[in-house]
């Protein structure tokens, strides 16, 4: 195997090249990562055949303790029993700094009353609790920014996420979690059937587990081993030997599955001298454009006004043609070029 068929097996395996129903690709990739709804919803759209339907989706903290969309078919996968996904004392029913645990019991049960009703948003369960006597101080544990008690209940398979642009809860449908064992397994599988071929490193990477636990899952698949350009990858062979062309260009997603899946630093897809125009300091993966293969920029769309940001030289093929593919996803009114 050389360079370009790793690349073709993994855009394949990622529905980029291999267009699927939303079911489906959100089951093959582990989910879909929803920091932000509408950077979701553009990685669906791109890999997905007909019409992407969020309403059919729900949203909860998942692999590697962020957000993600995903089927409610795969709760007992994703809410598993034995998750640890790095969870503070005010992500749990525990006391901590702000709040006692009978109270944190109180708020929690008030929230499970008010979505019982439907669903509310996340300032009408918190404007709720407030007129149920929550303090200032308590509402920095029960509403914090990064989780509280609202993650708690999503944790423990009580809500989940509204789908939608309002910051909303609902309550989760009723299934039962899968066995730990069984659960870490399939997440696994899916990753070297859709992600590979990938090396120990970037599996680790992606779940976010030390190298040596990743090694025990891959002793229980039958995986596949070539060496390409000095790494050792993996992937599960479905039988297939005939891959589509590599596209001209793609508009991926801000925090697409293709940059998050594989450790960053070793991308072949990302040039090491562009990872902060991609990965910045903050923590935002921001949006990458695909062209031929590897990433030669980044986009942001907004009302119509198309910004593209380049990494190194652009021909002035390369300029029309992101241009063409992008008349095809948008109704682009300006067009803007920038350097990095």
């Amino acid at each position: 195997m050389d360079l370009a068929e790793r690349k073709a097996r993994i855009l394949y395996g990622q529905h980029l090249t291999n267009l699927a129903d939303q079911k489906l690709v959100c089951r093959d990739l582990n989910g879909i990562q929803a920091q932000f709804l509408s950077a979701a919803l553009h990685a669906l759209d791109i890999r997905t055949a007909g019409p992407v339907e969020s309403d059919k989706l729900v949203k909860s903290w998942t692999i590697r303790g962020t957000v993600h969309l995903f089927d409610p078919a795969d709760l007992p996968l994703f809410l598993h029993e034995g998750r640890t996904h790095y969870l503070r004392d005010m992500d749990q029913m525990t006391a901590d700094e702000h709040i006692t645990l009978e109270r944190k019991r109180y708020f929690a049960d008030l929230i499970l009353d008010e979505l019982a009703r439907g669903p509310r948003r996340r300032e009408d369960l918190k404007a709720a609790c407030f007129a149920a006597g929550m303090t200032e101080d308590e509402s920095q544990s029960v509403f914090n920014g990064w989780g509280g008690t609202l993650r708690y209940l999503a944790e423990t398979g009580r809500v989940t996420h509204v789908v939608g642009e309002d910051k909303g809860f609902q309550l989760c449908p009723p299934f039962t979690p899968m066995a730990e064992k069984d659960a870490r397994l399939e997440l696994a599988r899916r990753y070297f059937a859709h992600y590979g071929p990938a090396t120990v490193r970037d599996v680790a990477y992606f779940f976010g587990k030390p190298q040596r636990e990743v090694k025990m899952w891959m002793a229980q698949l039958p995986l596949v081993h070539a060496r390409v350009e000095g790494q050792d990858c993996f992937w599960l062979d479905n039988g297939q030997n005939d891959w589509p062309e590599m596209p001209d260009c793609l508009f991926l997603a801000g925090f697409d599955q293709l940059m998050l899946g594989y450790l960053k630093t070793e991308s072949i897809f990302l040039a090491k001298e562009y990872i902060r125009g991609i990965f910045n300091l903050s923590g935002i993966v921001m949006a990458p454009i695909l062209l031929r293969g590897r990433v030669a920029g980044r986009w942001k769309q907004k009302n119509g006004r198309l910004t593209l940001t380049l990494f190194g030289h652009w021909t002035a093929r390369d300029r029309k043609r992101v241009e063409q593919t992008a008349e095809k996803l948008w109704t682009v009114k300006q067009v803007v070029w920038e350097e990095n």
